[in-house]
């Protein structure tokens, strides 16, 4: 019996042993092994032995990069004015050891560390240069906390500001201001847009005039010229049949009435070669001026 007691113990003892001799250290993390309170070694991943009873894995230190987002902290500007302003951290852990004895809590370190940077730099800003220069914030933020991390084996690898909130007056006149500004731009457009039409309607009819003009020069060009051919041809029909004095006389006589026509023409002047239209007709018909027709001699 005392024999099974002692080997029972002697199992358990070797099953202790194993255990606090055999560390698996996971991907993507490091141990920090301390021999009788003293740092020894950084355990990198894998499977590794230690000294049982004598070391001991003090922490097991996340390598990847982490993220760390900090409630809204109130800020003051150089206007006196108070902005919440919310960030996001990300870090990654470069140095186990110093991470694990150079500072006690790195995650509220680096968050005390952002609040008081954030005021030193926004108290320096006014409030629309804040809005508007997140990323000059941004640098100055990552500059400051990764040269008073590195010493704790910190790398700040990035810090963003999630949102920037002033207070609900300012928010107020700021939504004022922009939905001013927008009614601007738009009644300039507008004014552009028809000021770009009325120039494109006076410059179409002014095409349009111009066009009209254009043919009706062409036209009167076109009935000119018809009509200098048409007194052409008639005039070298005329030259070609050789009309005699009787036939002139006879058309001017027929052109008269022609003359005369019209209600504006309440006196009628007999022109003198009324005259001479009827002498010549007479002396062809063998009419002598008084009338008479001329006999042939016998």
């Amino acid at each position: 019996m005392i024999a099974a007691i002692v080997a029972l113990v002697v199992v358990l003892f070797v099953l202790l042993t194993l255990w606090r001799t055999v560390k698996i250290i996971p991907q993507a993390r490091a141990g920090v092994v301390e021999r009788l309170g003293r740092y020894s070694r950084t355990l990198s991943p894998g499977l590794t032995l230690v000294v049982p009873f004598v070391d001991r894995i003090r922490d097991v230190i996340d390598l990847r990069e982490q993220v760390v987002s900090f409630p809204p902290q109130p800020v003051i500007t150089e206007d006196n004015l108070v902005v919440n302003i919310d960030s996001v951290i990300y870090f990654q852990v470069t140095d186990p050891k110093a991470a694990t004895y150079e500072i006690a809590n790195y995650i509220s370190a680096i968050e005390q560390l952002t609040v008081t940077t954030l005021r030193n730099v926004i108290g320096g800003m006014a409030l629309e240069k804040t809005l508007t220069s997140r990323d000059q914030i941004n640098g100055e933020l990552r500059g400051v906390l990764d040269e008073a991390t590195g010493k704790w084996g910190i790398r700040v690898n990035r810090v963003e500001l999630k949102a920037i909130d002033p207070p609900a007056s300012i928010q107020d006149s700021m939504e004022k201001q922009m939905r001013a500004d927008r009614e601007k731009r738009a009644t300039i457009l507008q004014a552009e847009g028809e000021k770009q039409s009325a120039i494109l309607t006076a410059e179409g009819e002014k095409q349009a005039a111009i066009l009209r003009a254009q043919g009706q020069r062409e036209s009167t060009i076109l009935a000119a010229e018809g009509q200098a051919k048409a007194i052409d041809t008639v005039f070298k029909a005329i030259h070609e049949g050789r009309p005699d004095p009787q036939l002139l006389a006879y058309q001017y006589l027929q052109m008269l009435p022609q003359i005369a026509q019209g209600e504006a023409n309440k006196v009628w002047i007999i022109p003198t070669e009324f005259q001479q239209a009827l002498g010549r007709i007479g002396g062809a018909l063998g009419v002598g001026d008084d009338g008479q027709k001329d006999e042939a001699p016998s």
